[in-house]
């Protein structure tokens, strides 16, 4: 009765992402196990399929469940892909704040692997390598410039994706869940082409950040993400 309380007291996408994680937690879908899909859950919660494709996705995001495109959703084989930090959709960040986004792709191609990109990527010397150079804007301002490498076997129709009219970041996590994820984040200036594309000089601070995602020991992509430091914030909460 105290869990029914607390659940319906919560937002409607945080009281099915809990009733899901709870489940987790207790083992009632084992890793690997297929969990409800999303009409049960519409019907169970009285909620629009909007709320709860949210909260699958914040918990895809996290690293609780997996999703199979047209099978279902399943139980993540891990925990969590960090204790600290989760990966978010920029995209869906900014409509959370009541804002606009949309996204210039300045870059889309197929590549040789080259030599620096060989072992993060696992791939051979020249081997094919995905490439996007992608901007994102929030209510018409650059936010982000994403430089992004994606392991072909992992993602085979990423090139053909239309990126302005959803995010990289969510079409990896629907068809290449992640298993682990690597993070360095750090204080730098923006090369030339980053700091024309963001609308900034090139002595301007940026946070940058590089991450590595990979399932089990395949890495699925390598991206160097860049904001201007006047314009973007890293926040978290932490409950022990």
């Amino acid at each position: 009765m105290q869990l029914e309380f607390i659940l319906m007291a919560q937002a409607p996408y945080t009281r099915v992402k809990e009733f899901l994680k709870q489940g987790l937690a207790d083992g009632r879908w084992t890793p690997g196990a297929q969990m409800p899909s999303e009409s049960e859950l519409v019907a169970q919660f009285q909620v629009s399929r909007m709320t709860v494709g949210r909260a699958i996705r914040e918990l895809q995001a996290e690293g609780f469940v997996t999703r199979v495109q047209g099978v279902g959703t399943f139980a993540a084989h891990l925990q969590r892909v960090s204790s600290t930090l989760t990966i978010q959709d920029l995209h869906e960040e900014i409509l959370a704040r009541g804002h606009q986004h949309h996204a210039r792709v300045v870059l889309s191609r197929e590549e040789a692997t080259a030599d620096g990109l060989t072992q993060q990527l696992g791939l051979p010397l020249g081997a094919p390598v995905f490439h996007t150079l992608i901007v994102h804007y929030e209510n018409g301002v650059p936010l982000q410039c994403e430089d992004r490498y994606v392991n072909p076997a992992c993602a085979p129709d990423y090139l053909n994706v239309d990126f302005t009219q959803t995010t990289p970041t969510h079409y990896l996590l629907e068809v290449a869940p992640l298993w682990e994820a690597q993070y360095s984040i750090e204080a730098g200036r923006p090369n030339a082409q980053e700091a024309e594309l963001l609308g900034i000089t090139p002595a301007d601070p940026c946070l940058i950040v590089v991450r590595r995602t990979m399932n089990r020991d395949v890495p699925i992509t390598l991206a160097r993400l860049v904001h201007p430091g006047a314009r973007y914030q890293l926040q978290g909460q932490f409950k022990p």
